[in-house]
């Protein structure tokens, strides 16, 4: 069973804005309180990139490439993280996936079905 699920993907025109969603099904809050997460994503023939991650005290890191467009966040209380997309680009065109950063730096689930952000130009 997906430990990790996606949602908040869709079409948007080019500047547009999308709130992504991953949901922790299974830990307990405290457990879930002390991940890092972050936020995948990978197009089409290319392969999968780090986009942000978020780590138990809210420290955020992020790709170059979205500095200043997405912001990632957390609700402990719910077990989500969130992925605040601005000014949306074609080249954002992907699937999106979240996963938990363990601490060698390796992701620890299998991947999900993940969410598709499709950017039209």
């Amino acid at each position: 069973q997906v430990q990790l699920v996606e949602s908040g993907g869709g079409l948007v025109p080019a500047g547009g804005s999308l709130r992504l969603t991953c949901k922790d099904r299974r830990s307990i809050f405290s457990v879930f309180s002390v991940k890092t997460i972050a936020w995948y994503r990978q197009a089409p023939g290319k392969q999968r990139e780090l986009v942000a991650q978020i780590n138990s005290d809210r420290a955020t890191n992020y790709a170059d490439f979205v500095k200043g467009r997405f912001t990632i966040s957390r609700d402990n209380s719910n077990k989500k993280v969130f992925l605040q997309m601005n000014s949306l680009q074609p080249e954002d065109t992907a699937v999106y996936d979240c996963n938990e950063i363990t601490r060698d730096g390796t992701t620890r689930y299998d991947w999900g079905q993940g969410t598709q952000v499709t950017v039209s130009s």
